[in-house]
């Protein structure tokens, strides 16, 4: 028996100063757990601490943007026909038919005496223009421009200066949807920034502008372009700077 306790402890002489030692040691290896734990709860304060910051950061950017998107969805909301829409010209910035529809219906009333239709695909006639629009009249060349250059908002303003400049044209009807007008009036207003320009909405039947804080898709729509709104506004400020 004594040669097994020697085999496990050859240390050992009169079985005491070995566990003082084992003591000891268990006392050392509690302290040094102690301070590992201390030491990995502060790493985790000073992690949690500026984790806790940012996210507390971005709940206030989110307040503060939150107001302003919401008067840009309810101006949007607001937005009605004017009253006396005729100018010397008009332009019309593709994304739909309607829209274009609706131009082509303003130029037919006399409401002004050319149109520009500006973003238009490379392969579309004049003639797939006409039959989607259901117009009475053929879009001749006299009257209707076509602008196939423009791939963007930014180029449909690009493009429109350079038109409204060539003819002379000091008052503009700006034909687009209705959740789209605010960023093209902030395009349209940098490229032209002497000429009147006059917004006339296009409102979609599958679009309830009116109740946009209930509809999920609307809401994503409208916060798209609002993005994009302060995005132009700030690009131009910025080359106004310059």
């Amino acid at each position: 028996m004594m040669h097994a306790d020697t085999t496990i402890d050859p240390a050992l002489d009169d079985g005491v100063s070995i566990v003082k030692d084992r003591c000891a040691s268990a006392s050392q290896d509690k302290a040094s757990t102690a301070e590992a734990d201390t030491g990995s709860s502060t790493r985790r304060k000073r992690r949690v601490g500026p984790g806790i910051l940012i996210g507390a950061l971005l709940t206030v950017l989110l307040a503060g943007a939150a107001g302003p998107f919401a008067l840009f969805a309810n101006r949007i909301a607001g937005v009605q026909v004017p009253h006396t829409a005729n100018a010397d010209a008009i332009v019309v910035l593709t994304g739909g038919h309607a829209r274009v529809n609706e131009a082509v219906r303003l130029l037919e009333e006399g409401r002004a005496n050319r149109l520009l239709i500006s973003g238009v695909h490379p392969g579309t006639t004049r003639e797939q223009l006409a039959a989607v629009t259901s117009s009475r009249m053929p879009l001749k060349k006299s009257t209707v421009e076509l602008d196939r250059v423009a791939l963007n908002t930014a180029g449909n303003a690009t493009e429109t200066a350079s038109w409204v400049r060539k003819n002379g044209f000091s008052s503009l009807l700006v034909v687009t949807s209705a959740y789209h007008l605010p960023r093209a009036e902030v395009e349209l207003s940098g490229a032209l920034p002497d000429v009147e320009l006059i917004a006339y909405p296009v409102f979609s039947k599958d679009l309830k502008l009116g109740e946009w804080y209930r509809e999920p898709a609307t809401i994503r729509l409208l916060m798209r372009e609002y993005v994009k709104y302060i995005v132009a506004r700030l690009r131009l400020t910025v080359q106004g700077m310059g």
